[in-house]
C-alpha cells in the first residue's frame, strides 16, 4: 500500500486527510460489537460507583454509552488497533517520521447525545516539540444528523487557542476556542472503515446526534510526532508503534481530551466509564 502523494499534500496544506475504506467492513463491524460488550461489561462498575449528585446525568444518553477512553491498556484488540501497519504507514507518510502512540478512545454517540465543541487536541496532550496527530475511524455512518465531525481547514498552523465558555445544551465539554477571522468549520461525512488524519492544532468538534435511532460511533487513536521530547501526563505510558514503550518527559498543563459535563456545568467525570484498572 502507497500512500498518494496528493493525500500527502492536503494533509500538509488543509491539516487533514481521509483514509476512504482503510478498514475493511467485517473489521468494523467485529470493532463495534466489542465495544458494545465493554459498555455491558462496565455497567456494573459505573453503577457501582455513581454518586447521588450526579443523578442529573443519568437523564444524558452518555450515562448509559460513554466514551471509553484508553482501551489499549487493558484490551489487546483495542492496542492491535492503535498500532496497525496501516495506520503507521499513513502516519508516516504524511508526517515523514513514525509516530509514538499515546491514546485510544470509543465514542459511543447514542442519538441525542450533544456534540463536542470546537477544540484543538494539542490542548490537551501538550506535545513537545511538535503536535500530535489524530486517527479517526468511523464505525457508522457519519453525517450531519448524528453528528459527523466538523474541521476548520487550515487551522493546523495556529497557535494553541484560549478557550471560552462553550455551549454545554449542545456539547459534553464546556470550553471552545473562537475561531480566527476567516476560517469557517465544514462537516465530513464519512463512512464505517474511513480514517481521518489530522493535524493536533486543527480546530475540530461535532454536532450532537439529532437522530431517534442512529448511533455515531468512531475508534480514535491520538499520535504524537516522533522527534518529541514531552507529552502530558495522561498520556503516558507512550508507545512505539510495534507496542514497545519509549521513555519521554512529561510536559505541563494537559488532560484527558475533554471533560464530559452536564448542561449546568457540572462534571460528571463517575460516569465516564474509566475502569480502574488502568486510570492513572
Amino acid at each position: 500500500m502507497t500512500v498518494p502523494a496528493t493525500k500527502i499534500s492536503e494533509f500538509a496544506v488543509q491539516g487533514y486527510t481521509i483514509a476512504r475504506g482503510l478498514f475493511g467492513p467485517d473489521e468494523v463491524e467485529d470493532l463495534r460489537r466489542h465495544f458494545f460488550a465493554i459498555n455491558a461489561e462496565q455497567h456494573a462498575i459505573r453503577d457501582r460507583d455513581a454518586k447521588s449528585d450526579n443523578t442529573i446525568a443519568q437523564n444524558d444518553p452518555l450515562a448509559q454509552f460513554p466514551r471509553v477512553m484508553q482501551p489499549h491498556r487493558f484490551d489487546e484488540k483495542s492496542l492491535q488497533w492503535m498500532i496497525d501497519a496501516r495506520l503507521n504507514e499513513w502516519m508516516t507518510s504524511i508526517l515523514g517520521r513514525e509516530p509514538y502512540a499515546v491514546q485510544t478512545m470509543f465514542y459511543f454517540k447514542p442519538p441525542g447525545a450533544r456534540g463536542q465543541a470546537l477544540h484543538q487536541d494539542q490542548f490537551y496532550l501538550r506535545v513537545d516539540p511538535g503536535t500530535c496527530v489524530a486517527a479517526w475511524m468511523a464505525i457508522d455512518h457519519c453525517d450531519e444528523e448524528n453528528g459527523c465531525l466538523r474541521i476548520v481547514p487550515g487551522t493546523q498552523d495556529t497557535p494553541v487557542l484560549c478557550t471560552v465558555d462553550a455551549d454545554t445544551d449542545v456539547s459534553f465539554t464546556d470550553v471552545t476556542v473562537e475561531l480566527p477571522l476567516g476560517y469557517d468549520p465544514v462537516p465530513l461525512i464519512m463512512e464505517p472503515g474511513d480514517v481521518l488524519f489530522f493535524n493536533g492544532q486543527l480546530v475540530h468538534g461535532s454536532f450532537p446526534n439529532s437522530t431517534d435511532g442512529r448511533f455515531r460511533c468512531a475508534l480514535i487513536g491520538h499520535y504524537i510526532v516522533g522527534e518529541a521530547e514531552a507529552v502530558a501526563k495522561w498520556y503516558h505510558p507512550v508507545l512505539r508503534m510495534d507496542g514497545s514503550e519509549v521513555e519521554l518527559g512529561v510536559s505541563e498543563h494537559g488532560g484527558p481530551c475533554g471533560v464530559w459535563v452536564d448542561r449546568d456545568g457540572e462534571q460528571v467525570a463517575v460516569l465516564e466509564g474509566i475502569d480502574t484498572r488502568y486510570t492513572s
